[in-house]
């Protein structure tokens, strides 16, 4: 794995990103327009509000950056343009490195949109530190960078690659304790959130909604949220194979 190839392969994915403006455009408006819908939703019960969303700055990013890594990484495979990078002298970790990171620079302007909208004109009401909600949330959109990437190997097309949302995120966004505490789930349930990379995410996020300094327990569940989204990546690093000898 080199730099030179990282980079050149980050500016080839920027590239193709800044002649789809729409997709852009959707990406970053997306998320605000519907943290603004849930702050009017719950315009009687503030409380309500601060409670989910801070959690959800946490969940959209993770879902639209999933939605688009596969999609968009799905294309690269069916074009051949994989395949012929496959046939170049750049390792499988510099194209992996080089997607996320491309799809980490548009998730940090994703994130911190959001998170200024929240904190700063909605009056998400945060005990902690606003940086620290915005670090989450841009652990999150990695990890669903890093799951994007993942599935699109399992997917033949866009449609399949949609698909994968309902096996892979809905359970997390159930069990994460966004609707309940995790701990009065069932315990077989509540076992399950334990291996969920979501319930972390969520946690981290609550941490800083009612704690004014960074805590033991917010470290812990941001390393396991990072460290998640690591490990998808070399899990999608090894998917990389040429289909053709």
């Amino acid at each position: 794995m080199t730099l030179t190839h990282t980079l050149a392969t980050t500016r080839r994915v920027l590239r193709q990103l800044r002649h789809d403006p729409r997709t852009i455009a959707l990406l970053l408006l997306i998320p605000a327009a519907m943290i603004t819908l849930l702050r009017y939703v719950f315009d009687a019960s503030p409380q309500t509000f601060n409670s989910i969303g801070a959690s959800l700055l946490g969940v959209f990013p993770l879902i639209t950056m999933f939605l688009v890594t596969s999609i968009a990484t799905l294309r690269e495979r069916t074009s051949g343009t994989l395949e012929r990078l496959l046939s170049l002298p750049i390792g499988k970790a510099d194209i992996i490195a080089g997607y996320a990171l491309a799809f980490g620079l548009l998730a940090v302007v994703q994130s911190a949109l959001a998170t200024a909208l929240s904190v700063w004109l909605l009056d998400l009401d945060v005990t902690g530190s606003p940086w620290l909600l915005l670090l989450v949330a841009l652990l999150d959109a990695l990890l669903g960078t890093a799951l994007g990437l993942f599935v699109s190997a399992f997917a033949a097309s866009e449609f399949q690659a949609v698909q994968f949302m309902p096996a892979v995120i809905f359970p997390q966004l159930l069990l994460c304790g966004l609707f309940t505490p995790r701990a009065q789930m069932q315990p077989v349930l509540e076992g399950i959130s334990d291996v969920l990379p979501m319930s972390y995410a969520v946690d981290a996020m609550n941490q800083v909604l009612h704690h004014g300094t960074m805590t033991a327990t917010f470290v812990r569940d941001a390393l396991i949220v990072g460290g998640c989204a690591l490990l998808v990546l070399t899990l999608g690093a090894a998917t990389l194979r040429r289909r053709t000898a």
